[in-house]
């Protein structure tokens, strides 16, 4: 392929595409309708010249066929009056009349044939454009509809121009908004540690920093020793109810009188025996140095 016939083939590619996309479906349309107009307006525009045509060879019918009953009149009265001469005369001039009134008559059959022909032609081309007009109608309405649809989907997806050029300002007033953010929590943090100084307000020394940094610490071990201390509470029950010796311990502490001392504060240590349930104590068993109870009156 020669250099020219790569620039023709690239010059009509690149024309073909930028008139298809200035192409609109629905003038194109509007056009063609408008040409079958025109087209139709041109067809009875001729059945009216042919009905305009047939008209006048009628009406020359008629004068030449009046002309030939007047030049057989005539010959009858030249006839009746021994001119046969002029009589002659005139039935020659009626022959040719005859003659001429016959051409006209088959020029009138083919100009009325020719319009009945026309008459046809324009009714049919009028019921396509009518079938053409109601066409056009539905299908400019399909496109219309399709396109606004085309246009709402692509503002809710946000691919279209304007609402790209939205959402493109959209993500940059967040990341302006994000990044002063860091930029004031930042700064709130450096005035914090003391790296920067508040010149508004009172001015701040290393000291008293230092004060409400240990100020600061103090809170938090006091939330630790809270938590700590909650947490002990509730793990406590549960080791007491899940320890096997937990129950005698307690029954033995409870069948001692209320002023008997325990062994672990007389300084002796318990038996290592098994303990004894509450119910095979008896009154026996109890120590005399025990205080006396309050019935026996001693």
């Amino acid at each position: 392929m020669s250099v020219m016939k790569r620039v023709t083939l690239i010059f009509r590619s690149k024309a073909n595409k930028a008139l298809d996309r200035m192409e609109d479906p629905r003038e194109t349309l509007d056009y063609s309708y408008q040409r079958q107009l025109e087209m139709l307006q041109k067809v009875r525009r001729g059945v009216a010249d042919v009905a305009t045509s047939r008209k006048r060879v009628e009406l020359q019918m008629n004068q030449i066929q009046q002309q030939s009953n007047k030049l057989e009149k005539q010959a009858r009265d030249a006839l009746g009056a021994g001119r046969e001469d002029l009589a002659r005369e005139a039935l020659t001039r009626r022959s040719s009349a005859q003659s001429q009134l016959s051409d006209l008559q088959a020029q009138y059959a083919s100009l009325q044939a020719e319009e009945e022909k026309l008459t046809v032609a324009s009714q049919r081309l009028q019921s396509k454009v009518d079938a053409f007009r109601t066409r056009k109608e539905t299908i400019k309405a399909t496109y219309t509809a399709a396109e606004a649809q085309t246009r709402i989907n692509e503002a809710f997806s946000g691919i279209s121009e304007e609402m790209g050029d939205v959402g493109m300002a959209i993500q940059r007033a967040e990341d302006k908004t994000a990044q002063m953010q860091a930029r004031a929590g930042a700064i709130d943090e450096l005035l914090a540690s003391g790296a920067l100084e508040d010149v508004s307000g009172t001015p701040r020394d290393d000291i008293q920093a230092e004060l409400d940094r240990m100020g600061a610490g103090n809170d938090v071990e006091l939330e630790l020793q809270k938590l700590r201390g909650e947490i002990s509470g509730g793990a406590t029950p549960e080791l007491e109810a899940g320890s096997p010796g937990g129950n005698s311990t307690q029954a033995g502490q409870a069948a001692r009188p209320a002023g008997s001392a325990s062994p672990a504060a007389d300084g002796a240590q318990p038996p290592a025996g098994p303990a004894i349930p509450a119910s095979d104590v008896g009154e026996s068993a109890i120590p005399s140095a025990d205080t006396p109870r309050a019935g026996d009156g001693t």
